[in-house]
């Protein structure tokens, strides 16, 4: 199914607006879509306890398994104001485990689009093998 990326893009700057980051005040926001078109959101939730914060896109995934999905086609993730906000190195692996041919795609409504593919992110992934 093809990607429109401004749509996914919309979607993280919708999840970002609902962002809980009263430490750092950076909100991010994810949409995670499904191999079937279906497309899942999430947001950061921060916490006092710093290692217990959660990043958005790990939220938008975990929603997504909780439904039962198991494929992945492409996830948009929208940062604060920067042009591009890619995933950090955990959700880079947590993502990996699932979709290690994903698509990432950030930017902002209205401006750039940035792509990569999971696999030029994050190269050497920890697997079963």
């Amino acid at each position: 199914m093809a990607c429109n990326p401004e749509e996914l893009i919309a979607a993280a700057a919708g999840a970002k607006e609902k962002a809980y980051a009263p430490y750092s005040r950076f909100k991010v926001g994810a949409a995670l879509r499904t191999a079937t078109g279906k497309v899942y959101t999430g947001c950061n939730i921060e916490n006092a306890s710093y290692s217990l914060t959660i990043c958005a896109e790990r939220v938008a995934l975990f929603q997504a398994v909780a439904a039962g999905e198991r494929e992945f086609t492409a996830l948009a993730v929208v940062g604060g104001d920067l042009a591009a906000c890619f995933p950090c190195g955990a959700c880079r692996q947590v993502l990996a485990e699932f979709a290690p041919g994903l698509e990432i795609i950030t930017g902002q409504p209205g401006g750039p689009v940035h792509r990569r593919f999971l696999r030029e992110l994050l190269p050497d992934t920890f697997t079963l093998k």
